[in-house]
């Protein structure tokens, strides 16, 4: 007999769980929506003129750790 999807699916997350793992939901904005890319030219334009922002990014490039990214 083959297995409903959802009996898969179910496994397949027990499984999971059993490995140590359970399951998150994140919610990230939505990248399609109709000005989205316009409110991003919006904050950037403002952080372009901010003062600690070279600063803040120069940390940033020092405490990443990208060995082997490149």
């Amino acid at each position: 007999m083959v297995a409903s999807v959802s009996e898969r699916v179910g496994r397949y997350r027990t499984n999971l769980r059993e490995a140590g793992l359970r399951p998150v939901q994140i919610w990230v904005p939505d990248t399609r929506r109709p000005g989205f890319a316009e409110e991003c030219r919006r904050q950037s334009r403002l952080l372009k003129a901010d003062p600690h922002e070279q600063e803040v990014l120069d940390w940033i490039e020092q405490a990443a750790d990208a060995d082997g990214w490149v």
